[in-house]
C-alpha cells in the first residue's frame, strides 16, 4: 500500500470519527502526516492517529478522547473481520457464525446454541446497534476491548463490544420462558448497550463462556477450630481462582495464649493463620489478571486486635505482618461510645469467653441504640473474675485504627450493631463482618465438619453441616444516563431479573455458597456515576441541595428495585426464607418510616406476594465498570476534573464526564478538597434506602488532624452509616482544604 492511498484512508477515517465532535482537525493532520513513514504498517499508523489524538486531551478538549475512541473501534472492525473472514467496512460480522465459532474453538458455552434457536440468534444479531459503540471514550473502549471481550486463546479479536452485551443478555436469560425470553433479552441489551447498567466485572467477563463464575464477592466465618481453619482456606483458594473477592470473619478464633485442649497458653493467635491466608491470596491469583483480594475482620473486643491492627504497618517485625491482606474492624456502638467519653475498653478471648461464660459475644447485638443485648453480655464479662481480660483506653485502640488507615488505607469500619437492627433476615440469622468492598451485609455461620468415615473400604466421605457463605451478585445503574434520560422504571425490572437469573444460572466452586445463595437469593443492585449526576443538574456537591437529592433519589430507586422483585416473587416465588423476616412482618417499611400512599401498597403487595430476593441492593466500588460506561465510580467525588489512568501497561488521559463550562465548577470540588461530612452527610440519607450497605470512602490529605479524623468516624457511625471503606490519604498538597484543619 503506498503512502499515497495510506494518507487519503487515514484522511476518509479522520472525517469520520469527527463525525459530531466538530474538532478542528488541522494542526492534528499535519502532525500526523509528518510522523507517518512509508515502511509503516495499517496497525502503525493507527497507533499514531491515536495517540497524538490522546495528546490533545485535556480539561478545554474532552471531546479528543471519543475522537481516539473511534480511531480504536476501526483497529477492532478491523481485526475481526480479518479473523472471522468479512469485510471491514460491515463492522459487525454475522452475529451466529460468531457464536458457533467460538463454542467450537471452547470460547462460549454450549448453552448458547443449545437454548437458542438459529433463527433467534440472527434475529438477535439483526437487532445489534453499531451506532452505540461511539458511545465510548477511549479509555472505556480500551478498557473493554483488553480486559472483557472474548478472544481465541491466543488473544485474537473476535467479540465487538455491542456483541459482548447481547451475548451477556442472552446468557442471563436463557432459562426464562420461552414465550418472553426474546423480549427479555432485548430489554437487557438495551438496558447494558446504552450503558444505562452495568454487571458485575466477573459477569462482565464470563457470561456466556465455557470458565469462571459470575458473582463478584463471597464471605466466609472461620469457626473455632484447625479443621474450620484449614477448610476456610481451601475454599478461599478455590474463589481466588475463579476470579472472586473474599471476605473471611475471623472473630471466633481464639487468641494468642489461649488454651488448646486444656493446656494453658498453646495459641498462637488469629496473626498466624491471617498470614496463611495472605499466602493463598498471592499464590491462588485470579484467572492470572491479578492476585487473589481477600479481607479479613476481627471484633474490637479480640484479644488480638492489637498485633492485627498492625499487620500492614511497614515497620516492626515482618514474622507479624500480611501486607497482602485488607484489614476491617467490627465495631459496636458501646466502643465508639467509649472511645468518645475516653473510657476503657476491654479485650477478651473469644475462646475463654466462651468457656467460662457459657455465650460468644459476637452472637449477640444491641437491639436499640445505646441499649441491647451485646452491651450487657459484655458488661458480664468485665465483671466475671474469672475471666481473663485486658483492658485499654478505648481512645488507644481507636488512634491504632486511624494509624493505620492513614498508613495503608485499612482497617475497613463495620458498625455490627447498626447493621444487625437493620437486618432483613434477623430471623434467621446474624451478620458478623462485610465482604472485600463493605458493601454486602448478609448473615454468616460457619460450615462444620459432622463426621468423615470410609466407604466400601476404598472411599472417604466427610459430611459437612453448611454454614451461610454469602455470595454477592451485583450490577449498577449508571445515574449519569438513566437518571439523566428518565429510565429508571424500564430499567430496574430487568436489570433485577438480569441479577436473579445470576442466582440460577452460576456455578460456584464451593458448594455451602451455592446452597445460601438460592436459600436467600441475595443480590446488590447499586449506583455508580453521582457526582457525574450531580454535575449534570447544576448541584454543588458542598450543599443541603445535593443532601436532599441523595434522599429522594435512592428512595425512588429502593421503591422500584422492591417493586421489581416483588413482581419477580409474583411471577416465579418467593425466596425460602421470606416467611418470618422484616419483608413479610412489614417491618422493613416501618423502620424506614415510608407512609406515602405507594409505599403503603408496595408493602402490602410484598406481604401478600412475598419478595424474590432476601437482599436487595448495595453500592459497590464500580470503578472499571464505571469507567467503561464513562462516568464517575461509585458515589465518590472524582479524583480531579482532568488526570491520568495509569496501569501497568498504559497511560491515559482521563476528563470527567460531560466536562464543560457548566459543569466544570461542580468537578472542580474533587475528591481531596471536597469537605467530607457533606459526604457523610450524604451517604447517612443514601444508607436509609439501601438494605445492605456503601462503598463509602473517605478522602483526607495526610496532615488530617487525628482529631478531624475522629470526628468523621464519630459523625459516620452516629448518622447511622454501616460501614465505611478506605481512608484513602494523599501526600501531595490539597488546595482550598480549610475543612481538614478545623
Amino acid at each position: 500500500m503506498t503512502t499515497i492511498i495510506k494518507k487519503q484512508l487515514m484522511d476518509k477515517l479522520l472525517v469520520e470519527a469527527n463525525k459530531g465532535l466538530e474538532l478542528d482537525l488541522e494542526e492534528y493532520k499535519e502532525k500526523c502526516r509528518r510522523q507517518i513513514s512509508e515502511n509503516m504498517s495499517v496497525e502503525e499508523i493507527t497507533n499514531v492517529l491515536i495517540n497524538n489524538a490522546l495528546e490533545n486531551i485535556d480539561e478545554a478538549n474532552p471531546n479528543w478522547s471519543f475522537f481516539a475512541s473511534r480511531i480504536y473501534l476501526h483497529t477492532l472492525y478491523r481485526e475481526a473481520a480479518r479473523n472471522r473472514n468479512y469485510e471491514p467496512s460491515e463492522k459487525y460480522g454475522d452475529f451466529y457464525e460468531l457464536i458457533d465459532m467460538l463454542t467450537r474453538k471452547g470460547i462460549y458455552t454450549e448453552n448458547l446454541l443449545k437454548k437458542y434457536t438459529k433463527e433467534e440468534v440472527k434475529f438477535f444479531g439483526e437487532q445489534i446497534s453499531p451506532k452505540r459503540d461511539l458511545l465510548f471514550n477511549y479509555l472505556a473502549l480500551h478498557t473493554l476491548a483488553t480486559r472483557y471481550l472474548a478472544t481465541d486463546y491466543e488473544k485474537n479479536v473476535y467479540e465487538l463490544p455491542q456483541e459482548r452485551w447481547m451475548i451477556i443478555a442472552m446468557h442471563l436469560m436463557q432459562d426464562e420462558d420461552e414465550g418472553k425470553r426474546t423480549d427479555h433479552v432485548l430489554e437487557a441489551y438495551w438496558a447494558l448497550s446504552n450503558l444505562y447498567m452495568t454487571v458485575a466485572t466477573p459477569t462482565l467477563t464470563n457470561a456466556g463462556k465455557t470458565f469462571g463464575q459470575l458473582s463478584s464477592c463471597f464471605i466466609d466465618t472461620v469457626d473455632d477450630s484447625l479443621q474450620s481453619i484449614y477448610d476456610v482456606n481451601t475454599d478461599v483458594a478455590q474463589l481466588s481462582k475463579h476470579g472472586g473477592g473474599i471476605g473471611v470473619y475471623m472473630g471466633k478464633v481464639r487468641g494468642r495464649g489461649s488454651a488448646i485442649k486444656g493446656f494453658k497458653g498453646m495459641s498462637s493467635g488469629v496473626v498466624p493463620w491471617i498470614r496463611q491466608l495472605n499466602n493463598t491470596a498471592v499464590s491462588v491469583d485470579q484467572l492470572g489478571t491479578r492476585k487473589g483480594a481477600i479481607a479479613v475482620y476481627l471484633d474490637v473486643w479480640h484479644i488480638d486486635i492489637e498485633p492485627f491492627l498492625d499487620l500492614r504497618l511497614n515497620n516492626g517485625d515482618e514474622r507479624m505482618r500480611a501486607h497482602d491482606i485488607f484489614l476491617g474492624v467490627c465495631i459496636p456502638d458501646y466502643f465508639m461510645e467509649q472511645v468518645e467519653k475516653r473510657g476503657d475498653w476491654y479485650l477478651f478471648d473469644p475462646h475463654e469467653v466462651r468457656e467460662v461464660m457459657g455465650f460468644s459475644l459476637e452472637d449477640f447485638y444491641d437491639e436499640e441504640k445505646g441499649n441491647g443485648s451485646w452491651r450487657k453480655k459484655y458488661l458480664q464479662c468485665i465483671e466475671n473474675e474469672r475471666l481473663s481480660k485486658k483492658k485499654v483506653p478505648a481512645i488507644e485502640i481507636m488512634k491504632r485504627i486511624m494509624i493505620s488507615q492513614l498508613e495503608t488505607g485499612t482497617p475497613f469500619m463495620f458498625y455490627r450493631d447498626e447493621v444487625n437492627r437493620k437486618n432483613n433476615n434477623a430471623h434467621a440469622g446474624i451478620i458478623y463482618c462485610s465482604n472485600l468492598c463493605t458493601e454486602i451485609t448478609q448473615n454468616q455461620s460457619p460450615t462444620e465438619l459432622i463426621e468423615q468415615f470410609v466407604e466400601h473400604d476404598e472411599i472417604v466421605v466427610k459430611k459437612y453441616k453448611p454454614g451461610d457463605f454469602v455470595v454477592c451478585n451485583l450490577s449498577s445503574i449508571n445515574l449519569g444516563r438513566a437518571v439523566s434520560d428518565g429510565v429508571l422504571e424500564r430499567l430496574i425490572p430487568i436489570q433485577v431479573r438480569m441479577l436473579d437469573n445470576v442466582i440460577d444460572i452460576n456455578t460456584l466452586p464451593v458448594k455451602q455458597a451455592q446452597l445460601t445463595n438460592k436459600k436467600y437469593r441475595a443480590i446488590g443492585l447499586g449506583t455508580f456515576g453521582w457526582h457525574h449526576l450531580l454535575a449534570l443538574k447544576g448541584i454543588r456537591w458542598e450543599s443541603e441541595e445535593a443532601v436532599q437529592y441523595a434522599d429522594e433519589l435512592y428512595e425512588k430507586i429502593a421503591y422500584l428495585t422492591i417493586k421489581a422483585s416483588m413482581e419477580l416473587s409474583r411471577e416465579k416465588g418467593h425466596y425460602p426464607l421470606f416467611p418470618g423476616s422484616k419483608w413479610a412482618t412489614g417491618a422493613y417499611f416501618n423502620e424506614r418510616g415510608y407512609q406515602s400512599e405507594e409505599w403503603v401498597k408496595l408493602k402490602a403487595d410484598v406481604q401478600q406476594h412475598g419478595i424474590r430476593n432476601g437482599y436487595l441492593l448495595a453500592v459497590a466500588p464500580n470503578s472499571s465498570t464505571a469507567i467503561i460506561a464513562g462516568s464517575t465510580a461509585s458515589i465518590d467525588p472524582v479524583f480531579k476534573p482532568f488526570y491520568y489512568e495509569e496501569k501497568k501497561d498504559f497511560k491515559i488521559p482521563v476528563t470527567a464526564p460531560d466536562l464543560n463550562y457548566r459543569t466544570y465548577a461542580i468537578y472542580r470540588r474533587s475528591a481531596y478538597i471536597v469537605d467530607q461530612r457533606w459526604s457523610v452527610r450524604q451517604n447517612a440519607v443514601r444508607q436509609k434506602h439501601i438494605d445492605q450497605s456503601i462503598s463509602f470512602n473517605i478522602y483526607v490529605p495526610n496532615t488530617i488532624r487525628a482529631s478531624v479524623l475522629l470526628d468523621l468516624h464519630l459523625q459516620a457511625w452516629k448518622e447511622g452509616l454501616k460501614t465505611t471503606y478506605y481512608v484513602r490519604s494523599t501526600s501531595s498538597d490539597v488546595e482550598e482544604c480549610e475543612w481538614c484543619h478545623a
